[in-house]
This record gives structure tokens, sequence and C-alpha cells, in this order.
């Protein structure tokens, strides 16, 4: 019998696979990798961004193939990550080392370098627009003319020159007034979670690479949660997206080699948030003064809303208060895109003998004496 039901399962799931692939297949449109990339940046963005893999071919194709659900194709690129050989660790990069393309404010008005609104929705009428529903290539041809010629006729002269690859922080101007005390640098190797599971109390680094690669919308809804709920309200002070350049050091003959001689591999593209908060902290007087503290957030791709919230989630990990999104376990478990959707995932598959154990021990409590008659009967 149980030979039997193995073979009938097998063919099932078979047919299973085949229709879900007919599914995809049916309307006879292929949605190429080319027209993913150029069409649906954001949704590259966070799958790169939860799967820990910056590729976006490979994400477009896990797009795809998934048909658009955002955590199979997490669980798609994952997947394959694991399959990847570990060639070498970058170098350390410093945020101020990054190209800038976007860059704003929220704490200040006026910032050296000023503000840059560069791509964002932020700043349009959220208004189905219906001319997209004919849109094909000449129409996309000719608007794509008519675009540039608007934007040729904007006269640069009027700009302020700046330098894009050195703009400063807006948090080097709070720590030149002693307004804020950034953490102390740490030195120490970061962790790699993807080589070693989290250990409690968790790290830094631990910390920053799970939320990093946390769902986003987890990620966005602990952070919505500690502002609503708990009255902590952040400020940015800057947020950036931009290129940072990677380097990889190759060790000669094992010598010891220079900055000098790091091989530039390519660049990638991030969003770096510094979100400010204010904190009570008693001097060495005793007197209780306040202070700004910092929460950080960087994500991979122009991925803004993200990096904010996981900005608000650091603040709250790296400062112990009693809240429910400042327990690292709490937090760091629940939002991982993996481990979340495949334990709710994992609810469908066939929980028979547990469940009728559960019947068995009801049925027993209401009446020791009955009789519990066999399944069938």
């Amino acid at each position: 019998m149980g030979y039997v039901a193995v073979q009938g399962g097998k063919l099932a799931i078979q047919q299973a696979n085949y229709l879900n692939q007919w599914q995809r297949l049916k309307g006879q449109e292929s949605l190429t990798i080319a027209t993913i990339k150029a069409n649906m940046k954001p949704l590259i963005d966070q799958v790169m961004s939860e799967a820990s893999l910056y590729d976006a071919d490979l994400a477009a194709l896990a797009i795809k193939q998934a048909g658009g659900s955002m955590e199979e194709a997490v669980f798609l690129l994952r997947a394959h990550r694991s399959t990847l050989p570990r060639l070498y660790y970058s170098q350390t990069v410093e945020s101020n080392q990054m190209l800038v393309k976007r860059r704003i404010s929220a704490s200040f008005k006026d910032i050296p370098g000023g503000q840059l609104l560069g791509n964002a929705t932020d700043y349009q009428q959220r208004f189905l627009d219906f001319d997209l529903i004919e849109e094909n290539t000449e129409t996309m041809a000719h608007d794509l003319a008519d675009l540039e010629t608007k934007m040729a006729d904007f006269d640069l002269s009027k700009l302020e020159k700046v330098d894009l690859l050195n703009l400063p922080k807006v948090v080097s101007y709070l720590e030149s007034h002693r307004l804020i005390e950034r953490p102390q640098a740490c030195d120490e190797e970061p962790d790699d979670i993807t080589k070693r599971s989290i250990r409690f109390p968790s790290t830094r680094s631990q910390r920053l690479q799970s939320l990093q690669r946390g769902q986003t919308g987890a990620v966005t809804a602990l952070g919505y949660a500690k502002i609503r709920q708990f009255a902590v309200h952040p400020n940015i002070g800057e947020l950036r997206v931009g290129d940072l350049p990677l380097t990889i050091r190759v060790d000669q003959d094992n010598q010891v080699s220079s900055p000098e001689d790091d091989y530039y591999i390519g660049s990638i593209e991030e969003t770096e948030v510094e979100a400010l908060f204010v904190q009570d902290q008693r001097d060495n007087q005793g007197q209780i003064k306040q202070k700004l503290v910092l929460g950080y957030g960087l994500c991979y791709g122009q991925n803004e809303t993200k990096a904010i919230a996981m900005s608000i989630l650091d603040y709250a990990l790296e400062y112990k208060i009693q809240h429910p999104t400042s327990d690292d376990e709490f937090v760091l478990y629940h939002v991982d895109t993996v481990e979340s959707t495949g334990f709710i995932s994992h609810l469908k598959l066939p929980h028979y003998v547990t469940f009728q154990s559960e019947l068995e021990a009801m049925r027993r409590m209401d009446d020791p004496k009955n009789e519990i008659p066999e399944e069938g009967n």
C-alpha cells in the first residue's frame, strides 16, 4: 500500500509541475530578461538585496522563473548563490567614496554640496497612466526622443558645480559641532552569517547583514512599528544612492601587498541612510543632556524605504530599549525572507499524522472510554 501511495503522489506532483509551466506558457507572451531589467529595476534591486547576490541578470531570470513572485525569486537566487565559489573578499570601502546619483536630507534644507533629487517617484502624482496600455517600441522611441529634448533644454550653467565623488557628509558637520558621536570604530573581522549561523546576543555586523538581506516588507513593518507604537521618530540626516567601487587584494608570492596594488573589479549600486535619533545621556556630572545618535542602513540598489527602516531597527537593536523591536532574536529571525516564507509555506505539506494524533487526544479527553474507530471504518 505504501509503495502505491508513493507512486501516486509522484505522478500527481509531476502533473502539478506541468500545470505550473502551462500557466506561464499559455499566454504565449515571452517576457525577456532584457525587458525585466529595463522595466522592473526596483523589483530587481529588492530581489538582489534579499538574496545577497548582486547580479541583475540572474535576479531578472529568477523573477521570470518565479512568475513575479518575490519570495520564490529570492529563494531561487539564494539557492544559486549557495553553489557559487567564494574566490575573494573585497577590501573595505568607505561610503564617502560613493559616486552619488541621488542625495537628500530631511534634516537640513541647505547641506554642503546641495541636495540632489536624482531618480525617484517621490515627486510624482500617483495616477494610473492609461497611455501605457497601448505603449509599444514605436511610441517608446518617440517619447524617449521628446523627453531627451526637454532634458537638453535645461541650462546646466545654472547649477552649482559639485564633485559627486567627494560630497561631504551631513554627519561630519554634526560631529564638528559636537552634536553627535559616531559609534567607535571596530577593526574586528565582521561575522559572515552565510557561513556561520547567528549567535545571540548578536554582533552589530551580524545585525546589519541580516537586516540588509531581510524581507523588505518585514523590515519596513517592524521599522514602522518602532515609530508608531513606541514614539521613536528618526530624522533622515542623509540618504544617498550611488555606486561604490569594489577592489580585491591579491597576495603575490605570499608577499603582503599595499592598497596601491588592489585590483578594481567594478562597482555596485547602494542606498545608504544615516538616521538621527535624539537620546538622553548622562554626562560626567550626572546631569542628563540630549545627544544625537546614529542609525544606519545600507542596501543593494535603490532600495530607499528598506534602507530607512533598516536604520530604525539598527538604532533599536544597538540601544537596547525595552521594546520587542529591540530584541535581536525576535527581529533577526523573523525578517529573513527564506526562513519566514519557508516555514509558512511548509504548513501546506501533509501533517496527517500529527493532526490525527491531536484529534485522538481530544476525543479521549472528551470520553476516556470512547473507542477510536480506525480511519476508513
